[in-house]
C-alpha cells in the first residue's frame, strides 16, 4: 500500500516484492514463467499460545494505535472514497492503471532480499474463481476473528460484482486459493509450517517476509502464478492481529484488491489507496474503476504496457462517458 505500510509479492519468476510508490517509464517486458505451487493440503492449524500477549505484541499494539491515532489527527485514512476535492478524467484513470497494473516496484536480488527497484512488468490478474481462507492465530480473539471474517465476506462479495470473478470464503479452514492470515506477533513463529503447508513450494525469502515483517510493514500479500505464468492460482495475505479496527479494515481492503492483480502504486493516483500518501484507508471510487479496467476481457494476462495501452484508454474512456468523475 504506502512506504511504511505494506509490502506486496507476485511470485512469477520468484517473488517480486512492492512497496512504495513510482512511475518508471522504461518499456515493459515479458516475465519469466514459474513453477506453479501444489494444491495445498488441509492440516490441523498451529498449537494454542499462552493466553495473553507478549511484551513484544502488547508494544506493537500500542504502536499501531498511536499511528492510527496520528494519521486520523492529519485528516489521514478517509473512509468516504473520495469526493467533489478528488476528481479525475478518463486519462487520468488510464495513465493511473499503467502505472499500478503493470509495473513493479521491489525485485528480489540473487541473495534473496529485496530491493526498490522500479520494474516493467505484465498484466496478471485471476482467471479462475477465488475461495478465500480465513485463518485467525491463536492469540487472536474469537470476537475480533469473527469481524475480520465477515468483513472479508462483505468485501468478496464487492470485489466479485467488479471483477465479474466468482468469488466466496471457504467455511472450512485450510481449503481455498488466497489465503488471509490474521496473526499477532505471538502466531508467527509457529505457523512457518502451516504456511508451507498451504502454499507448497514456498521461497526461504517468502517466508521469512510473512514471518519476520518489519514493524513498518503493517500488511503484506504474495500472489503465485499458475501454469500459464501470467494468471494467479494462489494468494497468501498476512494481516497483523495488532492493528485497531480501521488499519486493520484498511490493510484487508488493499491487500485483497492488491491480490487480485494491482501490484504497484502511484503518486499521482487519487482518490485511491494505491498511494503513498495514505488518505484513504478503504477501496475508492477510482479503485473500483482501476479493477473493472483489470478485469475486462478486452485484457488478457501477459499484456504488456505497450500492448494494453490503446485497450485502457478506450476502457477508461467508457467509464468515465459522462466526464470527469
Amino acid at each position: 500500500m504506502r512506504a511504511g505500510w505494506a509490502r506486496r509479492y507476485v511470485a512469477l519468476a520468484g517473488l517480486a516484492a512492492l512497496l512504495g510508490c513510482s512511475e518508471p517509464q522504461s518499456t515493459a517486458v515479458t516475465a519469466p514463467r514459474p513453477v506453479p505451487a501444489p494444491a495445498a493440503v488441509v492440516v490441523p492449524p498451529p498449537a494454542p499460545v499462552p493466553a495473553g500477549p507478549s511484551a513484544a505484541s502488547a508494544d506493537l499494539a500500542a504502536y499501531y494505535r498511536r499511528e492510527e491515532a496520528r494519521l486520523l489527527s492529519q485528516g489521514l485514512l478517509r473512509t468516504d472514497g473520495g469526493g467533489v476535492d478528488t476528481p479525475f478524467t478518463d486519462t487520468m484513470l488510464a495513465r493511473n492503471f499503467i502505472s499500478i497494473a503493470l509495473y513493479d516496484e521491489y525485485v528480489e536480488t540473487t541473495g534473496g532480499a529485496y530491493e526498490a527497484r522500479p520494474t516493467a512488468s505484465v498484466l496478471n490478474r485471476w482467471e479462475q474463481p477465488i475461495t478465500f481462507n480465513v485463518e485467525a492465530g491463536p492469540s487472536v480473539p474469537a470476537a475480533q476473528a469473527a469481524s475480520d471474517r465477515a468483513n472479508v465476506a462483505a468485501y468478496a462479495s464487492r470485489l466479485s460484482r467488479l471483477t465479474g470473478l466468482p468469488m466466496s470464503v471457504s467455511p472450512v479452514q485450510g481449503q481455498g486459493n488466497f489465503h488471509v492470515l490474521l496473526l499477532g506477533e505471538d502466531d508467527r513463529a509457529g505457523y512457518a509450517p502451516r504456511i508451507r503447508t498451504l502454499l507448497p513450494g514456498i521461497s526461504e525469502s517468502s517466508l521469512r517476509a510473512i514471518l519476520t515483517p518489519p514493524r513498518d510493514t503493517y500488511c503484506l500479500v504474495i500472489s503465485f502464478a499458475d501454469r500459464s505464468g501470467n494468471a494467479f492460482g494462489s494468494a497468501l495475505a498476512l494481516i497483523r492481529a495488532e492493528h485497531p479496527d480501521l488499519l486493520r479494515l484498511a490493510c484487508l481492503h488493499e491487500e485483497l484488491a492488491q491480490g487480485l492483480g494491482l501490484p504497484n502504486d502511484s503518486a499521482s493516483a487519487r482518490p485511491s489507496i494505491f498511494n503513498d500518501d495514505q488518505e484513504f484507508a478503504l477501496l475508492t471510487r477510482q479503485d473500483e474503476l482501476l479493477l473493472r479496467i483489470l478485469y475486462d476481457r478486452r485484457l488478457r494476462p501477459g499484456m504488456s504496457a505497450a500492448e494494453a495501452t490503446p485497450l485502457v484508454t478506450q476502457i477508461a474512456r467508457e467509464l468515465t462517458v459522462s466526464g470527469p468523475i
